[in-house]
This record gives structure tokens, sequence and C-alpha cells, in this order.
């Protein structure tokens, strides 16, 4: 039996009495998050071209894209929706899986709730916790690289569980949509490679191919069986290998909404290991980045092959935000990293150009290859003082938590940088609602505290 199956029974077979308080709670945490992300996000490359690109594929009224107000089609909000979360690189992430399991997920799945209405609170929360737990149940079991850009192509799986759980879709239908979006699933590491603007557009199609292979499977259309472990399925093409015993062996148990990570910074979480042990050190010693002569970071490969890439005179913002030099040399000399990081005067500046020079990116001899910590992190001063640190525990990650407190002022600030702001009154009201999310009757009110204020 393929492992689908496995998981049909366990998105079917579960129910919202059936999740700990503390997959509520990570659920309500991680929505707020991504939909102040996405707000925000609305002021990234290239958001006004594909918001307007989608109007010319087809007209409809179905979901609105959020801080925006204009109505598309489903599949075309899921895609601008997911596409604004992703963008800035601020979305949550779950460090294990390499897996950013709630960006697909939340931009496909409110767009059909506010096509179909009728979603409540309970239903979304249960919704998002299984989708996570698909995605990173798979995507913890893998044992080699990344090949594809999982958080695109996990997050498919994530975003159609979601979905075919609000929708109650019986095991025959659930297995034919996942086959479907199989079919569709897309995101190419090449991408992040060269920093393109590419990686945030996968996360995005993928939240559209994920409404289109549900729609699809609820008209009765049908794909193939054994997506996962066939010969040509996910585990050999998408992956190169993976072990079952991880795969399966928790299903049930372990709620992976739990160990969701916050992103305190706009950039990859590869770079946040180095940022956090730099910014530590700063804090203890009480240097300036003008004492610093060089800073070395050892680190694990995959965080290399992420974000060692070389500080650049020109750099987009999509390079910048994955390049480790620069997001340090940056959080150095300006106490952490805001949206504003990427502007083009900071990405020139000439100090923070040359202190990225200064900064080697060294891999480790870690075996892992998904690992992202530990991180050691040698600062060398310009009076021949050094400052060691190695990282374990990444600000924001579930044994290094943001505080509530830190988690609502991330959400504020970016409810007040999104291109058309909703106010301070609306995204208090946010906050409010999503708290007590297990009390709201219809999400499509959440969407409506999205939008500018003058839509």
């Amino acid at each position: 039996m393929d492992a689908i199956d496995d998981f049909v029974d366990h998105v079917l077979g579960t129910g919202f009495d059936d999740l700990p308080p503390q997959a509520i709670r990570a659920a309500k945490t991680f929505t707020l998050d991504s939909f102040g992300v996405g707000l925000s996000g609305g002021a990234g490359p290239w958001v006004d071209e594909m918001i307007q690109l989608s109007t010319q594929w087809g007209q409809g009224d179905d979901a609105r894209v959020w801080g925006h107000g204009l109505r598309l089609p489903a599949p075309a909000a899921a895609l601008c929706n997911a596409y604004q979360i992703h963008n800035a690189e601020f979305d949550c992430v779950h460090e294990g899986a390499v897996v950013h399991s709630m960006t697909v997920l939340l931009g496909a799945a409110m767009a059909v709730a506010e096509k179909d209405g009728g979603t409540s609170g309970k239903d979304l929360i249960l919704a998002a916790a299984l989708g996570v737990d698909v995605a990173c149940h798979i995507s913890v079991a893998v044992t080699t690289g990344l090949k594809f850009f999982r958080p695109a192509t996990a997050g498919a799986l994530a975003a159609v569980t979601a979905i075919g759980k609000l929708r109650g879709f019986d095991a025959e239908t659930l297995r034919h949509a996942y086959s479907i979006a199989y079919g569709q699933i897309s995101g190419t590491m090449q991408a992040h490679t060269e920093g393109s603007m590419l990686l945030g557009m996968q996360v995005g199609f993928n939240a559209r191919n994920a409404v289109v292979a549900c729609d699809m499977a609820a008209a009765g259309l049908q794909g193939p069986r054994n997506i996962l472990e066939g010969p040509f399925g996910y585990f050999r093409l998408i992956e190169d290998g993976y072990d079952r015993d991880v795969l399966l062996g928790s299903l049930g148990r372990t709620w992976r909404i739990t160990e969701l990570s916050h992103k305190p910074f706009p950039s990859g979480r590869a770079t946040h290991g180095i940022v956090d042990g730099c910014l530590g050190l700063q804090r203890e010693h009480g240097f300036s980045a003008n004492e610093v002569a060089g800073i070395v970071a050892q680190v694990p490969p995959l965080i290399h092959h992420l974000v060692g890439r070389p500080i650049e005179a020109v750099m987009s913002t999509n390079y910048a935000r994955l390049c480790a030099a620069y997001v340090t040399a940056h959080a150095l000399r300006h106490e952490g990293i805001g949206v504003d990081a990427y502007d083009d005067g900071n990405l020139s500046n000439p100090d923070s150009q040359d202190l990225a020079r200064r900064i080697q990116i060294n891999i480790d001899d870690n075996p892992d290859p998904n690992a992202l910590v530990p991180v050691t992190v040698t600062i060398t001063l310009k009076n021949g003082a050094k400052h060691i640190v190695t990282v374990q525990d990444v600000y924001g990650s579930p044994a290094n938590p943001m505080s509530h407190e830190a988690h609502l002022a991330k959400f504020r600030k970016n409810c007040a940088a999104a291109p058309h702001p909703i106010g301070a009154e609306r995204a208090e009201a946010l906050i409010d609602q999503v708290e007590d999310l297990e009390s709201l009757d219809e999400v499509t009110r959440l969407v409506d505290l999205m939008m500018p204020k003058d839509a």
C-alpha cells in the first residue's frame, strides 16, 4: 500500500477534538503570522504585475487579494496570496522539514474558503494542522538534500490536505486530489541558487495548482494511486531517498505544526543562525559594526548551499535576502533586519558592502544534508579581540521561541508596511479574531479585515 493511503486515513480520521491544545495554539499563531507577512509582502517585487496578469487569465469574484481588494477566481487569488506570503522570505518554517508549510496551504485554503463560504474557525484550524502534518511528515522523512524547492512541492500536498478537509472529501476524492496535484507539482532549486523571483512564484504556482486539483477531483477526475512510493512517485522523482519509519512512525502522535519556527527577520531562515549569533555577541560585548575586522561562520552544508553566496555590488532584493554576508552585515549595523533592508540605498551602502566582504561562510562536517544547525560564529575585532558562539537553537525556533508579545509586534509592523495599510483598528480586530478563532463561524470575516480601508 502506498503511504498516501496512510495520510488519507489520518486526514479523514482526525477531528478538531483530536487536536492537542499546543497544536491549536500553534495554528492560530502561525495563521496570524502568515496574514501579516502576506499583507507586508504586497509591497514586494513584482506583486502588482502578478495581480494585473491574473486579471488577464479569467474573470471571477471568488476570492480577494489580501491587502488589495481585487476579486479573482479562487486559483488566481491563491497564487497571488501565496506569492505575497513568501516573497519577503518572512514566513514561518519547519526547520527539520525545510518547508514553509503554512504558505501554500493558507494561500490556497483561504481562497477556497472565501469562494465556498461556511468555513468556521475550527474548520480552518483543523485543516491547517492536518496540512502541515502531511507536508512535514513527508519532508522530515527525506534522507537526501534539496533537489526541488521543497516549500513549493510539499506545500502543494499541504494545500490539498487543507482544502480536502474543508470540503469534506471522501477517501477516493482526496486521494485523486493528491494525485492530480502531484501531476502539477513544480519548484526548481535553480531559482534559489540564482536568487530569482521565480522562487516565490513557485509557491504561488502550487497554491493555484492545489485549488485546481481539488476542483478536478471533486468533479470526478482521477489520477494514479501510488504517488508517493510508486516507481515514479514523489520520493523517487522529487526527492532521492526517505525513511519509511520516520514517514509514518509518529503520524497522529507528533503534531508537526507545534514544531514550526517563527522568522524574526525577513531573510532566508538559513541566514538566521548566523545573524542570531552575531547579534547575541554584539549585545553581550557591546562592540559596533565599525569595530569588526572579520567574521567566520562554520555552518552545515545546507546553509552554505542556500545562503553562502557572495556579496555583489548590485544585487536584486531576492538575491540579497538569501545572502548571509549581506544580511549579517546589515543586521550588525542596524541591530536587526527590517523590510527596508532591501531598499536600493541599503543594498548599495558602502559600509554594509565592506563589512559583508569580510564575512566568510565555511562548511563544517555536519553529515545531515537537511540540517540548519548548529552554527558557530567567530567575530574578530580590529583591536584583536575574538568572540565566539555556537548557536544550536536559533531565535524563533520552538526551543528558543519569540514571545507572544514579539509575535504580535511583528504582525503589527507587517500590517503597517503593507502598500495599502489596513489601519491599526483592523489590525487589532484581526488579532482578536484569530486569538478566538475557535469561536468564529465564518473565516471570510478575516479576509474582510485584511482589506484596505478604501477598498
